[in-house]
Order: C-alpha cells, then structure tokens, then sequence
C-alpha cells in the first residue's frame, strides 16, 4: 500500500457499546478499512478503546476520531478524547445517513455504520469540535425535564378527568390527583425560572435568546430549548441542515411514473426541536400578518391545514437561524415590503 496521508476512526455510538472501525487513507486515495473492534459505552472502554487505536496508529500521520451526534450517548467518550487531546469530529446523523445511501451497501448493522463513518471521515474534510459551554447543557437538561413533567402533567390531568366521569367518584383519589397536579404546576414554575436565571447569567446567550424572541410566537423557553438543542448552532451550518437535524426537512418517494409517494416530513431528526416549533408556529399564523398569509396560501394550495402548519415550524426555524446569523431582530413588515416591492415590478 501506498504512503498513509490520514487516518481515522468511525464510531457507531449506542447506549452500551461502541462499534469501532479503524481506516487508512493512502497517497493514491485508496481507502482501507483496517481493523473493527466494539467497546464498552463507558469509562473503562473508553481507555480500552484508545490503546487498541494506539497499537493501530502511525503516530507521523494525522488521526481524527469521527462519530453521530447521537443524542446524549455521545457526549462522555467526546469530552474523555477532547481531554486526552485528540482530534474529534461530529456529524449531524442525517448527514451520515445520506452519505450511506451512496455507498453499496446491502445491510444496515453497526459494523457497517462504523465503516460507513470512518469513509466519511476519510473523504472529507471535516471541523474539529470543541467543547461547547457548560450552559447549553444544563440549558438541555432543564427544557427536556420541563418536557417530560408536562407529559405526565397531561397524563394525570386525563386521569382527573376519567375519575370526574365516573358516576360515584371517590372524593380521595380526586384529592390526590389535583395534589400532584399542582406539584407538576410548581415543579414547572420553578424550572422555567430555572432557565430564565440561566438565559441572564451569560450576556452573549440573553442577547441572542432576545434576538430570537422578535420573532412572532417564539419566547424565551422556545429560544432556549432551539439553543440547548444545537449547543448554540454548534454543528449547524446553513438553514437547510438545521431543518433536516429538526426533522422537518420534506421527502419524496419517487420512481419512474409508476411509483409516486406524497411528500411528507422526514421526522428523522431531533422530536424536541421539533415539538418546540409547534405552538410558536400557531401563535405565529394567529398574530402576524405575513405568517397568517403564507399558511392561507399553502391551505389554499393543498387544502391541509396541518401540512401548513408544519411548513410554517419549518420556516420558523429556519428564520430563528438567519437572525441567529445576522444578529438582527425579526422586522414586523418584512413580508408588507416584500408584498409591496412585488406590486411596483409589476
């Protein structure tokens, strides 16, 4: 084989194992796939894991771990190699998933996600990344615990409701009920309060939740759950890659003239981003003229209410991206310009 010009380790990250492959890029742009092995998703397999890829390494040639951003299960083997110095990338998985579909492959396992990973990392030249700060984590955990304590608040309010119905209700349990009620309530106020001292404590982050928060139906816990969720835009790039990370990005099933699907959201992507998006969207088509007009459009084209509701979160999103970028507020009369401008073309 030709001199070795890269080298790089793909990384199918699960909650308990980590599926390892190990390749070589030489001179001539031959791609090796050198060697698998799976460790343990822990502190331990993480130290077994870098002396098996020192044994590996050609320490004159660049070495470059790649792995998904795979919810949280990914983040202690990073910062354990972050701290040990190493190269680290990260990809969006849908960019994977993508990168996979032009490769032969037949079957989808882990040893193949590894190998589809590390060719990735071998043909591309990918950013490093760096720790993120400390407050979209903790930003993380508070917008998901709020999520999860109103599904249960929702769960047990549908309780109290099928106890109401009864013909004899027991006077007991409805008292409890309602005490767990107004606990899940407290426990909320004191999580958004939470997040809010938070937002306020890093004078970068308050000025870009405000920016963010110009836009129609969007407040501070929208704000703060679309930052946490991205670490800040960490991994984001444009505003079609951030509708794709969300699951919002349109697909269509396709073939010849015979086989013709209905586009549909992917839904492949973070359900929180997404789940975020969803009242601001209403609030937005309720309140604000170009937003309202851009829905009675689409309605009008297809006749789903819901299919336009969707394509505004999306365009929610993508427009919290662009102010994120520019550093500007949302202009109320954007959309009155641009209606107007059009008029004088014509």
């Amino acid at each position: 084989m030709d001199k070795i010009v890269k080298q790089v380790v793909g990384i199918d990250v699960a909650q308990k194992e980590l599926v390892v492959c190990f390749g070589r890029l030489s001179e001539d742009f031959t791609v090796e796939m050198h060697a698998y092995k799976a460790f343990r998703n822990t502190s331990k397999g993480f130290g077994e894991l870098t002396r098996w890829v020192h044994k590996l390494t050609n320490p004159e040639v660049s070495l470059r771990f790649v792995m998904e951003a795979t919810g949280v299960y990914h983040e202690p083997l990073a910062y354990f190699l972050e701290a040990a110095g190493y190269a680290i990338s990260i990809v969006l998985p849908n960019k994977i998933s993508n990168y996979f579909k032009t490769l032969e492959v037949k079957t989808v396992t882990d040893k193949t996600m590894a190998e589809t990973i590390t060719h990735f990392g071998l043909e591309r030249k990918l950013e490093s990344w760096q720790r993120p700060k400390a407050i979209f984590k903790k930003l993380r955990q508070l917008t998901r615990e709020r999520d999860q304590l109103v599904q249960e608040r929702t769960m047990v309010k549908n309780q109290l409701h099928a106890e109401g119905a009864e013909a004899e209700p027991n006077a007991s349990s409805v008292a409890r009920i309602k005490k767990r009620i107004a606990l899940l309530d407290k426990q909320e106020k004191e999580i958004l309060e939470e997040i809010s001292k938070l937002v306020k404590q890093d004078e970068q982050i308050k000025q870009t939740a405000e920016i963010i928060c110009s836009l129609p139906g969007v407040g501070l816990l929208t704000a703060a759950t679309v930052l946490a969720e991205t670490n800040g835009f960490e991994l984001i790039r444009n505003k079609r890659q951030l509708s794709s990370y969300a699951g919002l990005d349109v697909k269509e099933k396709q073939s010849g003239t015979s086989i013709k699907g209905k586009p549909r959201i992917s839904k492949k992507g973070n359900t929180y981003l997404r789940k975020a998006m969803h009242l601001p969207a209403l609030t937005a088509i309720r309140h604000d003229e170009g937003f309202k007009a851009i829905f009675i459009r689409l309605v009008s084209k297809h006749g789903i209410k819901m299919k336009a509701v969707v394509a505004i979160q999306r365009r929610l999103l993508e427009m919290i991206y662009i102010l994120y970028k520019n550093k500007a507020v949302y202009d109320k009369e954007y959309y009155k310009k641009a209606n107007l401008l059009q008029e004088m073309i014509a």
